[in-house]
């Protein structure tokens, strides 16, 4: 597999310059991270805002509306991620940011939390454990594929875990399952941005190309979000 993330392979696999593929790989990483700033930037505008506004903050978290703003992403992700190759772009796109505005409602609880600075902090902090990691995904030529599969179940165990958590409210289970998101969510930054470099390789059209650009973000995005979140779990200085 890792020849398949190897530029001189691809060169002599489909007879195109490698200049070509370098600009081209880069133009597509750009489109991801770029959707993924995007959502990330709106999803924080839409947090800080609705902080903000007590009237609007209430009226939502007050209500069982709340419900439906923090179980609304989880229902968006699982949409995107198996019915992508059934939608057209254009809906894609609208869904991801509507995902980026509903989980910036969701999102607004960690300011009546945790203090601004700590926040602040914790962001800059998994910025740039994200963009290391990421890096190291793009550049390296160890197949990840094995330890992603590995994290990815580690991920199914650490949601289950922290769903039998809501019934224990058990304080030290909940550090100790942060300490674990953060291990995962930095190894799976990793493992997603290489995958997502693989399926750049696959040479698909204009249309299918945009609706994987959408979904390598949305799993960056996601990446981030929990690394950030496990981080001021742990770290955050509460108000």
């Amino acid at each position: 597999m890792s020849d398949r993330f190897d530029d001189q392979h691809f060169v002599r696999t489909h007879g195109v310059d490698v200049w070509d593929i370098d600009q081209g790989l880069r133009s597509y990483m750009v489109r991801v991270y770029s959707y993924m700033a995007m959502g990330l930037g709106l999803t924080g505008l839409v947090s800080f805002l609705t902080a903000s506004n007590p009237i609007f903050f209430q009226a939502i978290f007050g209500t069982p509306l709340a419900w439906l703003v923090m179980l609304a992403p989880l229902g968006m992700v699982l949409f995107l991620s198996f019915r992508i190759a059934h939608i057209q772009f254009s809906t894609a796109q609208t869904l991801f940011w509507i995902y980026a505005v509903v989980m910036g409602l969701s999102l607004s609880t960690i300011f009546y939390v945790y203090t601004g600075q700590s926040i602040a902090r914790l962001f800059f902090i998994s910025a740039s454990v994200f963009g290391g990691m990421s890096l190291y995904g793009y550049t390296t030529k160890k197949d990840l594929t094995a330890v992603g599969s590995f994290l990815i179940m580690g991920l199914f165990g650490l949601v289950i875990a922290m769903l039998v958590n809501l019934f224990l409210q058990s304080t030290a289970m909940q550090m100790a399952l942060s300490c674990l998101a953060v291990v995962i969510f930095t190894g799976l930054t990793a493992y997603d941005t290489q995958v997502i470099k693989q399926l750049y390789y696959q040479g698909d059209d204009r249309e299918v190309a945009g609706k994987k650009a959408i979904i390598g973000a949305l799993n960056l995005y996601l990446d981030f979000i929990n690394l950030f979140l496990a981080l001021l779990r742990l770290f955050g200085d509460r108000r």
